[in-house]
């Protein structure tokens, strides 16, 4: 196996299970670890993949995402963390969109149930729990059903957000950069992103540290559209900083 052929297989590894480690990787390729090492350096130089204390995690590109699956099982203390922290910031909103993705359903399961709150939403999955578990009036948005994310896209989503005025908006990204602000792989998840920013008067990002510096195929808003940035203390605050000069306020929790 030459150099290419490995590091494509050590991209395909990382996809296929979220993470790779540099110990498991060399006795799986019969090389040293250095040899990985060197290998990580350079997918990362290519965006591929992004370096942690002992291997990588795979970075989402155009033809790449994570499945709703694979982000359960990845920093979920930090994702309730963040979850908690975003609802705090609810003021006295009443009408709510929720992004799709695992952090945002963590948002829908800690928000309070001694009010009455109207949320919309994209994710199956979140609508699903609301609906059954708390007196929140839910407002599903219509639309094709992306199988990676159990969330609706398309026109049909779209124009549904494009009627309404909303008071406060969970938003996701795969991908938040000081250059290009906030991305996605994915056109059409892109689209209702960037109507739901329009929609509503508040908006707050929600996203683990691992999001920041990343970015993605389409861009849906900038960083100065958000009030808040909420994310966990793997963010290192001479970033957060940063980010702040741009606007908004930056929560680590």
């Amino acid at each position: 196996m030459n150099a290419e052929e490995r590091q494509h297989q050590i991209v395909a590894l990382a996809r296929r299970h979220g993470e790779v480690d540099v110990a498991k990787l060399a006795a799986e390729l019969t090389v040293s670890a250095e040899t990985i090492r060197r290998d990580l350096r350079l997918l990362e130089k290519h965006g591929l993949l992004r370096r942690t204390h002992g291997g990588a995690y795979p970075v989402e590109t155009a033809k790449f995402e994570t499945d709703l699956a694979m982000r359960t099982t990845r920093g979920v203390p930090e994702k309730r963390r963040i979850a908690a922290a975003a609802v705090a910031l609810l003021g006295d909103a009443e009408t709510i969109f929720i992004d799709e993705g695992f952090t945002p359903q963590l948002i829908a399961e800690a928000l309070p149930t001694d009010r009455p709150l109207t949320v919309v939403t994209a994710s199956l999955n979140t609508a699903a729990w609301l609906s059954t578990s708390t007196p929140a009036t839910v407002l599903l948005l219509g639309g094709r059903v992306r199988g990676r994310t159990l969330a609706t896209v398309d026109h049909w989503a779209s124009g549904m957000l494009a009627g309404f005025v909303i008071d406060l908006a969970f938003v996701g990204a795969n991908g938040i950069s000081r250059e290009v602000g906030l991305t996605t792989p994915d056109p059409a998840v892109a689209d209702v992103k960037a109507h739901a920013v329009r929609a509503a008067r508040r908006r707050i990002f929600v996203g683990i540290h691992t999001k920041f510096g990343v970015r993605t195929f389409c861009r849906f808003a900038e960083i100065s559209d958000f009030e808040s940035l909420v994310t966990d203390t793997g963010l290192p605050a001479s970033e957060a900083h940063r980010y702040s000069r741009l606007g908004p306020q930056v929560i680590r929790v």
